[in-house]
């Protein structure tokens, strides 16, 4: 038997499963990723601090507030740089925005067609069109919110190094807070259909390390430290010791190793790790869907994310409430002095922990800079999984086969296209 699937839909960018069989026996399969490679590292040599998160939101059209936030991270610990509360706040916010926009067009698009044996979101407008329309409610109104903070949907406008450009109105945070309260009963509808399909999820699990920031004192996305259910806590500068990026044939995105062969971001990672910290919605709901930590089946990350809507939405509330009690204030944007320094900014994006590194020489211009992507982590631990998941479907027809593939490489919610940054270089002398 032989499986080949190029270019697997229903993901960002371009990877291909490749499976070979023979007297009901695994003999091969891979996860290639064929796409050409990004080059945004070097991109930002040469460009001024001001610069690097305006052009380094372009890496991903989906993840650009994630980015954009990373990049301002590593650019204000290079250059001494501190925030004030009130911006702290409305960072975190914008986070929350993108978590909403990234994991609800994730679940409602990508995933529940095969939770409803449908090969896009397309038939179940016919088939559940409540459901539908449900998805895309949840879907704007978070669109709205990436608007009011970040200036606008993609690629933000609004967050600059210091702090915001422009802070809300009260008015403004006023409705959209009224507009996610009248959420809850949407989300709640969403997530009680995504639980009714739930048998669809393979029962497959596998032991893994998992790594995402933590933190003791919120449910970490905006700040924290490294964190792996293996090894503990590690700080944010020392991220090269706990990435390792290495280079594999089949692929021209890098892999990532730690404690084992291969470890996992994202949704689940981040549950894992940070559960305790959730708000009450998400505790209820990951009760509902019987998640509980530590859980080793990569298709439970769809479930994660579904219970981090429900954290999201509920804690931008909280949020919004925290900032209008303290009253909003007018702040002047910080006078930036230019200077040498090398900073690293960590962040959890929708797919997991990314990292932005970079280098400024004395007149604040980027001499060097590195970037992290959590698919680019997840890379080696779809491999593994694969490894694993492959030899316990042989005995069903190819096309069965073909599907829970391309569902366990779907669970992982891969932005594929992000994560190439190495290229094959030959010397000949």
């Amino acid at each position: 038997m032989k499986v080949h699937v190029e270019h697997l839909t229903r993901v960002e960018g371009h990877g291909d499963i490749v499976l070979n069989a023979g007297s009901g026996k695994l003999e091969s399969v891979q996860w290639r990723v064929t796409e050409a490679p990004r080059l945004f590292e070097s991109f930002v040599v040469g460009r001024p601090y001001h610069q690097l998160a305006q052009i380094t939101s372009r890496i991903c059209g989906i993840c650009s507030i994630g980015h954009t936030l990373a990049s301002l991270k590593a650019t204000e610990a290079a250059l001494g740089v501190e925030i004030s509360t009130q911006s702290a706040m409305l960072r975190r916010l914008a986070l929350h925005a993108e978590n909403l926009q990234s994991h609800i067009l994730h679940i409602g698009y990508l995933v529940a067609p095969d939770l409803f044996g449908a090969g896009s979101v397309f038939p179940l407008i016919e088939t559940h069109p409540a459901a539908v329309h449900n998805i895309v409610k949840l879907h704007r109104i978070s669109n709205e919110m990436s608007d009011l903070v970040c200036g606008r949907t993609t690629h933000p406008t609004n967050l600059v190094v210091g702090g915001v450009w422009k802070v809300p109105s009260e008015k403004s945070l006023i409705e959209i807070r009224q507009k996610l309260v009248d959420c809850v009963d949407t989300f709640n509808d969403v997530a009680r259909v995504v639980l009714a399909n739930a048998e669809r999820l393979p029962a497959f699990s596998r032991e893994t390390e998992y790594v995402a920031l933590g933190s003791e004192i919120e449910y970490a996305l905006y700040d924290g430290a490294i964190a792996s259910t293996d090894t503990g806590r590690h700080p944010v500068d020392d991220y090269r010791s706990v990435v390792n990026e290495f280079v594999v044939p089949q692929s021209t995105a890098k892999y990532c190793r730690h404690a084992r062969d291969s470890y996992m971001v994202g949704a689940l990672a981040r549950f894992n790790l940070n559960h305790d910290k959730l708000t009450p919605l998400a505790k209820q709901w990951a009760r509902k869907f019987g998640l509980y930590p530590v859980n080793c089946n990569p298709f439970m990350n769809n479930v994660a994310q579904v219970v981090e809507f429900g954290h999201s939405l509920e804690d931008s509330i909280a949020l919004i409430n925290k900032m209008l009690n303290r009253g909003l204030k007018d702040e002047a944007r910080q006078k930036i002095t230019p200077k040498a320094g090398h900073g690293v900014g960590a962040i959890e994006v929708p797919r997991g922990i990314l990292f932005h590194d970079y280098t400024y020489n004395d007149k604040g211009v980027c001499a060097k800079a590195n970037c992290v992507i959590p698919t680019n982590q997840n890379h080696g631990n779809i491999q593994k999984d694969m490894e694993a998941f492959a030899p316990t479907l042989l005995d069903r027809p190819g096309r069965e086969i073909e599907l829970n593939l391309e569902m366990l490489v779907r669970a992982y919610d891969p932005c594929i296209s992000c994560s190439t940054h190495c290229m094959k270089v030959r010397f000949k002398l």
